[in-house]
């Protein structure tokens, strides 16, 4: 699958998009919430909880790296059909 920096840009990769998907959920705006607009956004959270949101996404994201490279290491999936350069 490739060198170390080549795993870690993957999994970095994956943790982003994991993130991407796990912010809005349980997000409650303060127009949701009924707060008073004191100048900020509607829009925004009240509590968006991201020390929780960060470590789920990371054992989220390793999950789905250990996934993928079982794929990779097994040949369920062959990396040598993909168009591009190979090694």
């Amino acid at each position: 699958m490739g060198g170390p920096i080549t795993l870690i840009a993957i999994y970095l990769t994956i943790w982003w998009t994991v993130l991407f998907a796990i912010l809005p959920i349980g997000v409650q705006s303060r127009a949701d919430a009924g707060l008073p607009n004191d100048g900020s956004d509607p829009g925004a959270p009240v509590d968006p909880k991201l020390k929780r949101k960060f470590i789920t996404t990371t054992w989220v994201s390793a999950i789905v790296f250990g996934i993928l490279w079982l794929v990779v290491r097994m040949h369920w999936i062959d990396l040598s059909r993909l168009p591009g350069p190979h090694s």
